[in-house]
């Protein structure tokens, strides 16, 4: 009896030790993959919308942030940032409307392909647009990194954030118009995209909810000489909803905020709470995805997503 009671508690310790064994080969597993979400950035609250939906993923993922458009200087203390905690192989998810923003530039800076120089001595001449900082060498790295190619423009769970607008919105939506307004790119062909996109989102409201119309818009609000006519554009249909009895229901589809749809819309009868994509937890849903896709991509592709001259001592 005596023997038996010795066997198994031997057989349970050993199990303990297995099963301890293995816990701690999967925590060391996941700590060597880590997320790094790239983001426009702006003033505080917008920086902690995107905090906050980070948090929504922390508890399975190492995450950093590096907000700006596509800068160097933040993307690689973001990297360095992982990397002190273990991580190798990052998946890079890109927070931008359109799934083509600064994509070729990423690559360049994370290394993934050529073309972007050693580290600036002269950080100070750093490119700059619209305040923020757009300084472009390839960073110093010893990690291995996939990008995200999917916009929100493009993702399924970004309809689901426009139904939730809506329905906070709307009385009587038979009565109602919707306005969808996007910041939109210069490039003709590409504005024609990001319409084409946001509409296939905006699908998800039409079916919803049985609203009179439901309208697509962006401002192209860096390039004065086609904001001009987007303005024009935009303010008719806001006119002329209020025509039919009711004011639009302008939802804007930005990642955070209004914009400067409130100027643009000024003297005119809408109604709006101003709040973009965030704060939703479709967003987080979204990154995950994304996620999910960039390990399944590195772990059949692994030499797809090597950096091309990794930790190659440029300085930190």
């Amino acid at each position: 009896m005596l023997r038996a009671y010795i066997s198994l508690f031997t057989a349970l310790f050993l199990l303990g030790g297995c099963a301890s064994s293995s816990n701690r080969q999967e925590v060391g597993n996941a700590a060597s993959y880590g997320v790094l979400i790239m983001a426009h950035g702006g003033e505080a609250d917008w920086n902690s919308a995107i905090e906050a939906m980070a948090d929504e993923i922390r508890d399975d993922y190492i995450v950093e942030i590096a907000f700006g458009m596509a800068d160097a200087g933040s993307i690689q203390d973001a990297v360095h940032r992982l990397e002190a905690q273990g991580v190798r192989q990052i998946g890079v998810v890109r927070l931008f409307i359109s799934g083509d923003s600064w994509f070729e530039r990423t690559e360049q800076i994370l290394g993934i392909s050529l073309g972007a120089p050693m580290r600036m001595m002269d950080e100070a001449a750093a490119a700059h647009h619209g305040g923020h900082a757009m300084a472009f060498w390839q960073i110093d790295t010893i990690s291995s990194f996939a990008l995200s190619e999917e916009g929100l423009s493009e993702a399924p769970e970004m309809g689901r954030v426009l139904v939730e607008r809506a329905r906070q919105l709307s009385t009587d939506p038979q009565q109602e118009s919707i306005l969808i307004l996007a910041h939109g790119p210069a490039d003709d062909a590409e504005n024609q995209r990001w319409l084409s996109n946001i509409d296939a989102r905006a699908d998800s409201v039409r079916r919803a909810l049985p609203f009179r119309h439901v309208e697509v818009q962006t401002l192209r609000e860096d390039w004065a000489e086609k904001r001009v006519a987007s303005e024009q554009r935009i303010r008719a249909f806001v006119e002329q909803a209020a025509e039919h009895g009711s004011p639009a229901l302008v939802i804007p589809y930005r990642v955070y905020g209004f914009g400067p749809y409130a100027e643009v819309l000024d003297g005119l009868p809408y109604v709006a709470n101003q709040e973009g994509l965030l704060p939703s937890h479709e967003v987080a849903r979204w990154v995950r995805r994304q996620v999910e896709l960039l390990q399944r991509s590195e772990s059949r592709n692994p030499a797809q997503v090597q950096n091309v001259n990794p930790g190659y001592g440029g300085g930190t």
